[in-house]
């Protein structure tokens, strides 16, 4: 056996993800919104890619339209099959193909723009309409006023505060540690050895962020945050700062003892509770929070006459783009070497992301129906007949692969008769049934113990146990803990807790 090296011919398959191909599989999980930003980057980009300015054809629905395999559109390969990674530097290990400036575009959130260019967002929210500043036509977003953030506001006053700037210092440290409801939550020790500063400083400096407007920020804990209200209000006294201490027992709604720690009689602790519920828990929030997009719903569900259900897709919220064909001939046939390629390239990805747009409709209706077709018990019924559902079973029945499903079903909404649901909401673990009959959903169980607790009366409250030993008469078998954990994640409390509160509800309405 010889050592040495030398040259041999090995033939091979491997999967080549091209910009495109890989372009599509992104295009499939966008939400509407991402879809919407995303097309507007490419028409600001291409210039034989412009919006289809034609009559709207009608929503498509499986009726007038058949939803078409993924075969019949699909590039070699057949994506829409396969399992594959979306991220750059997982596709270059696994695929030992280099995508290094192939295609600077491959990164939808990546915001490259040519030197020289400005963003088509920067200027005009996401609209691709680029701000004017044309007299006649004025862009009036430039001039609204930016709303200030807790942050900013609480900045702005510790500039105006006359102390040393050590403790400037350390107080810009303890705003930059605050969250959007107004607690501190980086604790004073660990800021002191992390800054390297003495314990006392850094108190002092928090003394003086807590003397700031909204009154109660700054502060490490509820109890605390009240306090600070309770002191600006020159309302702490024994009693309520006792009351303060014990939070806990107010929880639990144990007035008995509250009016004990706090030595007052029923009258005195009614006024103290009524007074504790006017502050305000989460003084941070008056300067709003993250803006939350409205949600599109991709899919509409509607009842049809013959008692089934019709499933259509939303065509309000499909990009609607064309290549054009009659502009591309009219450059390509006039042009030099260089400019041609570039328009050549620029055909080629327009016609891509047309084809790559209509393939995520149709396998967006594909699923849909699918799981309507699943949960049809659920749209006629109720969330109780949710049946149990995985990836794996729609894949299955619409010839598609299960990371294909994933990809559909992030971030898509349904609208139906009984409200908004996000399409992975179909999705759900089956719990046994006690009696050997179909399993059901671990939605539906949730649902049949929030009406339990709902049923309950302030005499007859229902432990965990209890829960238990009420669902297996249903057929529904399942584990104290799990009954715990689904009635944790509703946010409904313990059974001690409901009886407290039930009990103190009951004279209320009684003499009302």
């Amino acid at each position: 056996m010889s050592l040495g090296p030398k040259l041999m011919m090995r033939q091979s398959q491997s999967l080549v993800m091209t910009p495109q191909l890989l372009q599509a599989i992104k295009l499939l999980q966008l939400s509407t919104t991402e879809l919407a930003t995303y097309v507007e980057g490419e028409l600001e980009r291409n210039p034989l890619l412009e919006r289809d300015t034609r009559l709207d054809e009608g929503p498509i629905a499986p009726d007038d339209r058949p939803a078409v395999t993924v075969a019949e559109t699909a590039e070699p390969g057949d994506w829409a099959r396969e399992e594959m990674p979306s991220d750059r530097g997982t596709l270059e290990q696994e695929t030992g193909t280099s995508f290094e400036n192939t295609f600077p575009d491959e990164a939808i959130t990546d915001q490259h723009v040519p030197s020289g260019e400005s963003p088509f967002w920067s200027l005009s929210g996401g609209s691709g309409k680029g701000a004017s500043l044309n007299a006649d036509d004025p862009n009036l977003e430039a001039f609204v006023a930016e709303a200030t953030s807790l942050t900013q506001h609480l900045d702005n006053q510790l500039g105006c505060t006359d102390t040393d700037d050590l403790t400037r210092l350390i107080a810009g440290q303890i705003i930059d540690q605050i969250d959007q409801t107004g607690y501190l939550m980086e604790p004073l020790e660990g800021m002191a050895e992390r800054l390297g500063v003495p314990l006392a400083r850094c108190t002092l400096a928090l003394e003086i962020v807590q003397g700031f407007s909204p009154t109660g920020v700054g502060a490490r804990n509820l109890a605390e945050c009240l306090r600070l209200q309770l002191i600006d209000m020159n309302r702490l006294d024994p009693a309520m700062a006792a009351l303060l201490e014990h939070l806990d027992l107010l929880a639990k709604r144990d007035f008995a003892g509250l009016r004990k720690a706090c030595h007052v009689d029923e009258e005195d602790l009614a006024d103290m509770i009524a007074e504790i519920r006017r502050l305000d828990p989460k003084p941070g929030l008056i300067f709003g929070t993250t803006l939350i997009d409205a949600v599109t719903p991709d899919v509409f569900v509607r009842s049809s006459v013959d008692g089934g259900w019709q499933v259509e897709l939303n065509s309000d919220a499909l990009p609607r783009v064309v290549a054009n064909r009659s502009f591309y001939a009219k450059i390509s046939g006039k042009a030099d070497k260089e400019v041609r390629s570039f328009v050549d390239e620029a055909w080629t990805n327009a016609n891509w992301i047309v084809r790559s747009l209509e393939q995520r409709a149709r396998t967006i209706l594909k699923v849909a129906t699918e799981i309507v077709r699943q949960q049809d018990a659920f749209f006629t019924s109720g969330v109780a007949h949710l049946r149990p559902l995985n990836l794996k079973t729609i894949a299955d029945a619409v010839s598609l692969h299960e990371s294909t499903i994933s990809r559909v079903t992030a971030n898509k909404f349904m609208a139906t008769p009984r409200g908004l649901f996000e399409m992975k909401y179909f999705f759900t673990t089956a719990i046994s049934s006690s009696d050997g009959g179909a399993s059901l959903s671990s939605e539906a169980v949730r649902f049949r113990i929030k009406q339990l607790i709902e049923a309950e009366k302030p005499g007859a409250i229902l432990s965990d146990d209890a829960i238990v030993d009420q669902l297996k008469t249903i057929g529904i078998d399942i584990a104290r803990r799990t009954v715990a954990k689904y009635r944790e994640g509703m946010g409904i409390a313990s059974s001690s807790i409901r009886r407290r509160e039930k009990m103190a509800a009951a004279p209320r309405s009684k003499a009302g």
